[in-house]
């Protein structure tokens, strides 16, 4: 057991997953989910090809593509079942979303990113932009730099990085995105003046923390109605550590 799934109780029943999208993200949740005892009894792809029968899932996890998570919302919303979403690039959808999930009934949580660390570099980096803000000669930037099959740019995480930013400094933040190669995931943010530089970087090594933390949010997700986002599920975990 990984040491981010072992933040969950160890009495967590078996649950009956259904998965929308089947590349290489849901094949490792698919991995993370039986790791933990859990079942996939239904996929959704029309690419990959779908198995088994949405009605006998008890939550549904998506990594699908954007254009797709709507609809995907709406067919969770229909069954009714809860639903975490770790696809990114559909946030303009989002009130949409949440009406939905409210007049459903459902619990439903979506992130823009499921990694255990990226979570608490976003606590670090609200942190970091509440002191550096009180010094003007620094200047905040946020890098990012995922592989060359991201469809969305700049990254949902680093539009999450940049929110932060700008909350302390009441302005637009620069953000660069590069898509190349096969980079599972980079993001940084800086704080840069004449005389020095302090840069705060999480590199992701492979997806498998993205599936892990999705895992973390099914489990928490089963049995609660509502609309979260995974922020919120970290800080339960953690016991509102950070705070």
């Amino acid at each position: 057991m990984s040491t981010c799934s072992s933040l969950i109780t160890h009495h967590i029943s078996v649950m009956k997953i259904a998965l929308f999208g089947y590349g290489k993200m849901g094949r490792m949740v698919e991995q993370a989910a039986e790791r933990r005892g859990h079942e996939i009894v239904c996929v959704v792809d029309p690419v990959a090809g779908s198995r088994g029968r949405l009605d006998d899932a008890e939550v549904c996890v998506d990594f699908s593509e954007p254009g797709s998570v709507m609809g995907n919302i709406r067919i969770a919303a229909a069954a009714p079942i809860p639903m975490v979403v770790g696809t990114t690039g559909w946030y303009q959808h989002i009130e949409e979303a949440r009406s939905l999930v409210q007049k459903s009934n459902i619990g439903f949580v979506y992130g823009s990113n499921f990694s255990v660390g990226v979570n608490l570099m976003f606590k670090i980096v609200q942190q970091a932009a509440g002191l550096f803000s009180r010094f003007p000669e620094y200047d905040p930037f946020v890098e990012e730099a995922h592989h060359k099959f991201k469809k969305d740019a700049p990254s949902g995480t680093a539009v999450f990085l940049q929110r932060f930013l700008e909350a302390s400094y009441g302005r637009e933040i620069p953000t660069a995105s590069t898509r190349a190669g096969y980079i599972p995931g980079n993001h940084t943010v800086g704080f840069d003046s004449e005389g020095d530089t302090l840069a705060i970087t999480h590199t992701a090594r492979s997806r498998g923390g993205f599936a892990d933390g999705a895992i973390i949010a099914t489990e928490w997700i089963a049995n609660r109605k509502g609309f979260y986002e995974f922020s919120q599920v970290m800080d339960e975990v953690l016991g509102g550590a950070g705070e």
